[in-house]
C-alpha cells in the first residue's frame, strides 16, 4: 500500500446518462447502506442543532420558545467582549490549546518512531499495549489518579520532593501549576492512541526504500528522517490540520475533573464557562453566542490553515 495516494491513483467516473449512473449506484448499493448510519448522525447532532444557534441573537425564554423570543441583535456578543472575566477565560482557552498543540502534538509522532524502530515483536506489542490503555480511562478516573499522585499529604511527587528536603507543594490548589497539570495528563492519557494512525501510515512504507538505504549505508536514524518522517508528512499535516480545527476545544471533562477554587482563575476554559453560565445559570442566549463564536473562530482557522498547507505542502483537507 502506497504511503501517499497521488491524484493519479484516484478513480474518477464519467456517466453519460442519468441510467447509467443511477445503474451504478444500484451494483453498489451496500456502500451507501453503510454510509447511511454515519450521514443521518452527522444530520441529527451536527446539522440540525445549528438552528437553534438562532438564539445567540435573542433574549431566549424557555416558555416563549424561539419564535417567542425577543430578538436583541448583537447584544450577546458585545457583552461577551466587554465582560472581564471572559476575556480571562478566553486568554486561558488559547494559552491551554498553544501548549496542546506545541507540547502534545508531537508526542504520539515521537512515540510512533521509537516503537516502530523496535525490532522484537513481543515486547513491541507489550509496549504498545501499555500505552494505549491510558486512553481507556474515563477523566473522573484520570482525574482521582492525578489527584492522588500529587497530593500534599500522601502523593508520591511531594513524598519524592520530600527527600530533597522540598517543602509538599499542593499542586492542584495553585493557579501556576494548573495548566501543567491538563497538558501533562493529556499526554499520558492519549499519546498511546494517537500513535495508531502514524503506525499505521509507518507500516504503509514502501520496506525497498529502506533495504535501499542500508545498502547506501545509511544509518537507522539517517532512516528516519529520510524515509519514515518525510512519508508520514502528509498524515502529520492533515491531523495537524484538524488539530488546529479544534483549537478551542479542548474538551470539558479534560478541564472540570481538575477545576477548583483556588486554581480556577488559570485554569476555567470556555467550555466549563460555558457549562456554569448555560446550564447553572440558565444563560441559554449568551452561552449560545459563546458557542458559535468558538465555532467560528473554529472554522476560519480551519480554512486558513488548509489554505496555508496547500501553498506550502501541496498538502490539504480538501
Amino acid at each position: 500500500m502506497a504511503s501517499k495516494i497521488q491524484p493519479s491513483d484516484r478513480t474518477i467516473y464519467n456517466f453519460s446518462s442519468r441510467s447509467q449512473k443511477w445503474a451504478f449506484m444500484r451494483k453498489h448499493w451496500p456502500i451507501y447502506v453503510i454510509s447511511l448510519p454515519g450521514i443521518i448522525y452527522f444530520l441529527l447532532f451536527k446539522y440540525i442543532p445549528l438552528m437553534g444557534s438562532v438564539i445567540a441573537f435573542q433574549n431566549y425564554n424557555i416558555f416563549k420558545g424561539i419564535k417567542g423570543s425577543p430578538w436583541v441583535g448583537l447584544d450577546n456578543f458585545q457583552r461577551m467582549f466587554t465582560y472581564t472575566e471572559f476575556l480571562q477565560i478566553l486568554k486561558n482557552t488559547i494559552l491551554i490549546g498553544l501548549y496542546d498543540m506545541v507540547f502534545a502534538f508531537p508526542v504520539p509522532i515521537i512515540l510512533a518512531l521509537l516503537i516502530n524502530e523496535v525490532r522484537m515483536m513481543a515486547y513491541k506489542r507489550i509496549v504498545q499495549t501499555v500505552v494505549y490503555m491510558p486512553h481507556f480511562l474515563s477523566w473522573v478516573i484520570v482525574g482521582g489518579v492525578v489527584v492522588g499522585v500529587l497530593s500534599p499529604s500522601t502523593g508520591i511527587v511531594n513524598h519524592l520532593l520530600s527527600l530533597f528536603g522540598i517543602e509538599p507543594i499542593y499542586f492542584m490548589g495553585e493557579n501556576s501549576y494548573i495548566r501543567t497539570i491538563m497538558i501533562t495528563s493529556g499526554i499520558w492519557k492519549d499519546s498511546g492512541w494517537g500513535t495508531i494512525i502514524y503506525l499505521a501510515a509507518i507500516a504503509g512504507i514502501n520496506p525497498d526504500l529502506y533495504e535501499a538505504a542500508q545498502i547506501d549505508g545509511a544509518s537507522r536514524v539517517r532512516q528516519v528522517f529520510s524515509i519514515t518522517v518525510p512519508s508520514i508528512l502528509p498524515t502529520i499535516v492533515i491531523l495537524f490540520l484538524l488539530h488546529i480545527g479544534n483549537f478551542l476545544d479542548f474538551g470539558f471533562e479534560r478541564v472540570f475533573v481538575f477545576l477548583n477554587p483556588l486554581n480556577n482563575e488559570n485554569g476555567e476554559i470556555i467550555d466549563t464557562f460555558v457549562y456554569r453560565s448555560g446550564l447553572v445559570d440558565r444563560q441559554y442566549s449568551y452561552t449560545t453566542a459563546i458557542g458559535l463564536f468558538k465555532s467560528v473562530v473554529g472554522l476560519a482557522l480551519i480554512t486558513l490553515s488548509n489554505t496555508f498547507s496547500k501553498k506550502m505542502t501541496g498538502e490539504g483537507l480538501y
